[in-house]
């Protein structure tokens, strides 16, 4: 166990580690406290050595680490990487590249719906992690012993389950199944939040124009305070909070104190008058610009029993192909064919067609049923 604390011995190793072909990898942070994720640990494995960078000591420069991950002619493997792509896009603005994820390439592999890494390790090495320190406070120092073997493990092990996954990819002939989920994990436009679009996370159940139009105006400051001071949105302002705000819509502090859990001294202060100023400004906004809700059709009876068929059909494809349901299609997608012969959905391109798309629109046009025999779900096709 290798653990770096300065800016000379982290040059040498990563100058070392640049010879490999790839490389492991992943992180420890924390973010209970903060927006961005606060990056405590970096872990690194080559074929014969293993590093764990302190990202938290004093004057530690992080270039090389970066330098490193970035080069295309290595190749890095993660483990449900989406949180470590997040982190190195906040402080680069980069993501690594090429990518591999064991968790995507476990789920075309048959080993389930987005397996964890203990699991997949089990169920590939025959090794027990110990998790004893998976929630330790990994801001905390000095490190002991038993965390530094714990983070290692997670880059150490990873290589022998991303060769045997490699391997049962090849065989199976799916290596280019994981492209476009790789690509995306990867792009960078995949972290980038748009404060304008944030509203849409919430649960809205108005429609009314200027009603939105206040929602997404104060999402969108809540979005951006809550970067600038680098704290939970929730620390700046409730969902609920929020919502009832833009009902209520009110223009003086003595109105805003009046929403629940707003205190007179919140709406006298200058995140109050901030509030204030906003709501004032949407105000302004004409109605014919406010956002749009996407209305769901209600589906008739007849409609969810098609998804409902879908929804068997899927489960015994990826039964039969020992692919995880969670890759080949979502609920929403299956609604949306149910609704659409021509939706545009992942399972009606690709693999994914081939293996699931094309019976999933037979089926709907009633030209292929189910049926039970011996226990198990057939396809009966016209002749």
């Amino acid at each position: 166990m290798t653990l770096i604390t300065d800016n000379g011995s982290l040059a040498s190793a990563c100058e070392r580690l640049s010879k490999e072909v790839y490389l492991s990898v992943d992180t420890e942070f924390m973010r209970e406290k903060t927006y961005y994720p606060r990056l405590c640990l970096v872990q690194i494995s080559g074929e014969t050595e293993a590093i764990a960078i302190d990202a938290l000591s004093p004057g530690i420069n992080l270039a090389p680490v970066f330098q490193l991950l970035n080069d295309p002619k290595i190749g890095k493997v993660f483990h449900a990487c989406r949180q470590d792509m997040e982190i190195f896009f906040h402080l680069t603005k980069n993501t690594p590249k090429p990518v591999f994820d064991t968790q995507i390439a476990a789920m075309v592999c048959g080993y389930g719906d987005a397996i964890s890494y203990d699991k997949l390790v089990k169920q590939l090495l025959g090794i027990e992690i110990d998790k004893s320190s998976r929630f330790t406070d990994w801001s905390q120092r000095p490190l002991s012993n038993t965390q530094l073997k714990y983070a290692l493990t997670d880059v150490t092990h990873l290589r022998k389950v991303y060769e045997k996954l490699k391997k049962q990819l090849r065989e199976n002939g799916r290596e280019t199944w994981l492209v476009e989920e790789l690509d995306f994990v990867a792009s960078t436009t995949t972290y980038m939040i748009d404060p304008e679009k944030v509203w849409l996370r919430l649960k809205v159940r108005s429609g009314r124009p200027q009603f939105l139009i206040l929602v997404q105006a104060l999402a969108a400051f809540r979005e951006r305070e809550a970067q600038r001071r680098d704290v939970p949105r929730n620390r700046v302002l409730r969902d609920d909070v929020l919502l009832d705000i833009a009902a209520r819509a009110p223009a003086t502090p003595e109105e805003l104190a009046k929403v629940r859990s707003i205190s007179a001294n919140f709406a006298t202060s200058n995140s109050g008058t901030q509030i204030l100023k906003v709501i004032s400004l949407a105000k302004q906004i004409p109605i014919d610009q406010a956002p749009k809700i996407e209305k769901k059709e209600r589906k008739n009876n007849q409609g969810t029993a098609v998804v409902e068929l879908l929804k068997v059909l899927l489960k015994m494809k990826a039964e039969e192909h020992n692919v995880a349901q969670k890759l080949i299609a979502a609920t929403a997608d299956l609604e949306a064919v149910a609704a659409d012969d021509m939706a545009d959905v992942a399972f009606l391109k690709g693999w994914r067609r081939e293996i699931f798309g094309n019976d999933a629109l037979l089926l709907k046009a009633g030209k292929i049923g189910l049926s039970v025999e011996n226990h198990s779900v057939k396809i009966t096709r016209s002749v």
